[in-house]
């Protein structure tokens, strides 16, 4: 990790020659929040191949920019697209993006992600407020020689999801009448979907909906000492025992039609993050 602190601060700095604001949130714009990014005022849009270190998004529907800007009003740099382990990239790569973030001033990270549903009470279209993960990705981005100056060498996990956004997020749902789930995501590797044992694995391990993102990078934001938001849409039901072979065009279809109710509950997060002290 020790040569992570240089590569963090060349990219930084390549991100504040084109914007000198100082951001309240990063967002990370999964499947299904990637139009968000076009609600940002005064956008500075920085793509990846420009900023030192950044690799570039290779996932379907993943743009691949930074945009830094106002998003209801309050300072934010917004990942248009995002990097996954299945790319072939490192997790400490992967997670640079967010280490960026915090050294520009952020002080709160906001995630999305397009999951498969493994809760039977969950359905296609719906949306899950992330209140655990489980890591079975096989890696973990803080493997290596710790830097005191990212953060601990043994940061505490008994809570990566900050509970008072994660009820921020609930009371907002039930406000505008959506439903809301709270939940448990599992991250593995991909990029190929699961087999029909593998999902009966997870879900009896506790898990609600299984994804390839999102974990390694809530993983360094409580390194880096982030408060953390994580939002899930499941854009379709793994059920083992009425498995359909999966359709990408499908899936982002599904992952579109929930932006409006995750664009609800970013923007209710981040306006309750500009009002903190």
């Amino acid at each position: 990790m020790l040569e992570l602190y240089l590569q963090i601060e060349a990219a930084a700095a390549a991100v504040r020659e084109r914007w000198n604001e100082t951001p309240r949130a990063g967002i990370i714009l999964g499947t299904g929040l990637g139009n968000v990014a076009d609600e940002i005022e005064s956008p500075v849009a920085i793509d990846y191949p420009d900023i030192p270190n950044f690799p570039r998004s290779t996932a379907t529907s993943h743009r691949g920019r930074l945009v830094c800007g106002r998003l209801a009003g309050v300072p934010v740099v917004a990942m248009e697209g995002r990097f996954h382990q299945y790319e072939g990239y490192p997790l400490k790569q992967i997670t640079l993006p967010v280490r960026v973030m915090k050294a520009l001033g952020a002080e709160t990270l906001i995630v999305s992600q397009a999951v498969g549903g493994m809760n039977p009470y969950y359905k296609a279209g719906d949306v899950m407020v992330i209140d655990d993960h489980i890591n079975l990705m096989g890696d973990n981005p803080l493997v290596g020689v710790n830097d005191d100056r990212l953060g601990p060498r043994f940061p505490d996990m008994s809570a990566p999801y900050t509970p008072e956004l994660i009820e921020v997020a609930l009371e907002t749902a039930r406000r505008e009448n959506f439903v809301a789930h709270r939940g448990i995501t599992v991250a593995v590797t991909g990029p190929n979907l699961e087999t029909r044992a593998e999902y009966r694995f997870l879900r009896m391990i506790g898990a609600d909906v299984v994804g390839m993102s999102t974990v390694p990078e809530v993983i360094v934001a409580v390194h880096a000492g982030l408060r953390v938001f994580g939002l899930s849409v499941i854009t379709d039901m793994c059920l083992p025992d009425a498995l359909k072979p999966a359709d990408i065009h499908e899936i982002i279809a599904f992952a579109n039609s929930a932006q409006p109710k995750l664009r609800a509950l970013v923007l209710a997060v981040l306006q309750h993050e500009a009002q903190r002290a």
